[in-house]
Parts: structure tokens; C-alpha cells; sequence
């Protein structure tokens, strides 16, 4: 049986941003235990909700709560990433003195190089039921009471982390594999 939803619609007054002429993602911010949690990238392509290492030894949270995962997870490109676990946080959506909502995430462990601190995807924006519309830079989604909460995408933010991540290196791991699969494609 299909959940019951109030209905969300977006209208113009929902862009909150500085260019209305924009191709940026929805970078948000969250709040994990007693932490703003600034660029979190929500992308409805990503099959898992994901937690880079560097943010997860930030947030001062003990080894000792990471639950063993020993898939690998597959990117956009098709490459293998391994993961380093996962851990269930309790995650709270919805802007500063407005109305939230706390939802548990079960995000996996990824050490990569990236310019974001944690990407968002299905997993939790369908457990909140949430709607994004990226024209917009925002999303919706119902409140336990059914009151439609409205989290804006900082827009700023968003071209920060993408200008970053051009100047970002790869891991030493990851410029490793990369080598070996050129070299291997060379001799084809």
C-alpha cells in the first residue's frame, strides 16, 4: 500500500538563491548530534546515503559504533569503491528556527577525496518523502504532523564545492587503480 502524502507543489517564491540562472545541485545542510553538517550534496541518483571518513572523524563519534560492511559500493564511472563500514545516525532535516524532522540514516563509510561531507541519496529522501525540484534549489517533505518542512539549497556553497573539487587530487589509492586500468588500456 502506497504512503499517504499531503501534496507539495513549488511555486517562484520557493528560489531563495542569488542567480535564477543556474545549473547547481542541491547542497544542504544538516544537523548530526550537536553539529551543522554543511555540504551535504543530495543527489537522487545514489542508491546509499554516504558519510566521507574525514567528516565521520570530525563528528568525534567512536570507531567503536561503525557496524562491518565489506561490499564495495559502484560510482557513476562503474568503478569499485570500498567502504569502510557503516553507521546508523540519527539526522535532522529542516532550517534553523523552523519546523524539523529526525529521521535514523544508515550511511556508509567511504574514504575519498571529495569537496562534499556527506552525499544524500534515495535511501533517505524516500524514508523522508521527499520532493526536490532542482530548478527551485529546494526540497519538501511532510513533517510527523503533516506540515510541509522546505530546506532551500545554499547556492553559494554549492558553486564552492564544485570549483573545489576541480583542484581536488585523488587519493593515493585511487590515482593507483586509475594508472593501472590506462596502462591496461594502452595495450588494447
Amino acid at each position: 500500500m502506497a504512503r499517504s502524502m499531503p501534496p507539495i507543489t513549488f511555486t517562484d517564491r520557493d528560489f531563495k538563491a542569488i542567480d535564477p540562472k543556474q545549473d547547481d545541485p542541491m547542497v544542504i545542510t544538516m544537523a548530526i548530534d550537536k553539529f551543522a553538517v554543511m555540504k551535504t550534496l543530495v543527489d537522487q541518483g545514489s542508491s546509499v546515503d554516504i558519510l566521507y571518513w574525514k567528516t565521520f572523524k570530525k563528528l568525534g563519534i567512536p570507531d567503536t559504533e561503525i557496524q562491518p560492511y565489506d561490499d564495495q559500493i559502484i560510482r557513476f564511472s562503474g568503478e569499485r569503491v570500498d567502504t569502510r563500514g557503516f553507521i546508523d545516525l540519527y539526522t535532522k532535516f529542516g532550517e534553523p528556527g523552523h519546523q524539523r524532522r529526525v529521521i535514523k540514516v544508515r550511511y556508509l563509510l567511504i574514504d575519498a577525496n571529495t569537496s562534499y561531507n556527506i552525499l544524500l541519496g534515495r535511501p533517505s529522501l524516500n524514508h523522508l518523502g521527499a520532493i526536490v525540484s532542482t530548478i527551485h534549489l529546494a526540497m519538501k517533505f511532510p513533517s510527523s504532523e503533516g506540515e510541509i518542512i522546505t530546506v532551500h539549497g545554499d547556492q553559494k556553497t554549492a558553486r564552492e564545492c564544485y570549483a573545489a573539487s576541480l583542484k581536488l587530487e585523488p587519493k593515493k589509492h585511487e590515482a593507483e587503480r586509475y594508472k593501472k586500468k590506462t596502462k591496461g588500456e594502452e595495450g588494447a
